[in-house]
């Protein structure tokens, strides 16, 4: 299906007609008390969900809200007592752990991969560590904000299947603190290895950026951009300089785009309102055609860079017309390859399947 060239008037059509992106008919009815449900969304305010934020891209009868999130918060609030948002962006690894090791069932999730980024430029070196290549990481100290974070998740895989570097090849130095001014959770999470894996904790109110800079570590794996990088300190630099390339020879050989977060539905809602899992589904599909097109669209430049239009394009070619791909089958390879590196990398205390976690209706839910 060519993404670019879908009007927006036929994805209206389907909708109201109550046929599913894939041309199937919808197996749950929508009751008619639907016109007085109220539906709270909460994730970042990205391009793809903008159109939801803005009212144009709607559940049939509902009232949408969309609060303005991160993910810290985000978090705190699905895992948390409060969980007031029936529909939320939630870390994808997070979730999985919370699943399986503590039976968390309060959400969830639908095929939507709000979050993906590639990785190879969150691994950044001290520029006297003597570390050129991924292959010099054995042996040294690596310093991380969070071992189990989603990004260091991916990271570590790729880390072992394209260059052989295991997770327990060097030591961990889990800081308390991020250097991005946010509050990491005190101690260390619940982890599945050995006593004598290489992880322990950083100094007390030392971030990630003062642990290289000190040369406490000679590496970082993190999500978050070091505080010393931001800055432009000559002593902290990117393992990969131009991390474009690697990532896009990673995609071209792997055909995986790392998936960070997800979208969740309140379980006690779906049970409720089970038509409400496809409609949400089908709400972010569109919202994220209309940004594609904005994207495309040289009429008005809706993004602050001149050449948005030529790097999208470049895109496509790359990764194809519908790159940010949701629906399960699209995405297997990556939701295969996240199982596998949660139980080896020691976040999860067994090995269940990715299909588990999500909301039976929407397995086969395709754009």
């Amino acid at each position: 299906m060519n993404y670019r060239l879908l009007p927006n008037l036929i994805t209206a059509v389907l909708l109201i007609s109550g046929v599913a992106c894939n041309g199937e008919e919808q197996s749950e009815p929508k009751p008619e008390t639907i016109t007085s449900l109220s539906i709270n969304i909460a994730g970042y305010d990205y391009d793809r969900v903008s159109a939801i934020r803005d009212g144009k891209a709607k559940v049939e009868g509902a009232e949408i809200n969309f609060e303005v999130s991160n993910i810290y918060a985000l978090n705190k609030s699905v895992f948390g007592p409060e969980q007031k948002f029936e529909v939320s962006e939630i870390g994808l690894i997070p979730y999985i752990s919370r699943y399986i090791n503590e039976g968390f069932r309060d959400y969830t999730l639908i095929p939507v991969f709000i979050s993906r980024t590639f990785r190879h430029r969150n691994i950044y070196v001290h520029t006297d560590s003597g570390i050129e290549k991924p292959e010099d990481l054995k042996g040294k100290r690596v310093g991380t904000p969070g071992y189990g974070m989603s990004a260091n998740t991916w990271i570590r895989g790729m880390l072992k299947d394209e260059y052989g570097v295991e997770a327990n090849d060097f030591q961990w130095i889990e800081s308390d603190k991020s250097s991005d001014g946010a509050e990491l959770n005190s101690g260390f999470a619940k982890y599945y290895f050995g006593d004598d894996f290489p992880l322990i904790k950083g100094p007390d109110g030392v971030d990630e950026s003062e642990l290289l800079l000190s040369g406490q570590c000679d590496a970082l794996i993190t999500a978050i951009t070091p505080k010393a990088y931001l800055e432009r300190n000559p002593k902290i630099r990117q393992l990969f300089p131009k991390a474009r390339e690697p990532e896009i020879a990673y995609f071209k050989k792997t055909g995986m785009f790392p998936i960070m977060h997800v979208v969740a539905i309140k379980t006690e809602v779906l049970e409720k309102e089970p038509w409400l899992a496809k409609a949400v589904f089908e709400m972010y599909s569109e919202a994220k055609t209309m940004a594609y097109a904005n994207l495309e669209s040289t009429t008005v430049v809706r993004t602050s860079l001149p050449w948005a239009k030529d790097e999208y394009e470049s895109t496509v070619e790359i990764m194809g017309d519908n790159y940010w791909k949701y629906g399960i089958e699209a995405n297997r390879k990556e939701l295969e390859a996240i199982m596998r590196y949660v139980f080896e990398q020691g976040l999860v205390k067994k090995q269940i399947s990715f299909e588990e976690l999500f909301a039976p209706s929407t397995l086969t839910l395709e754009e």
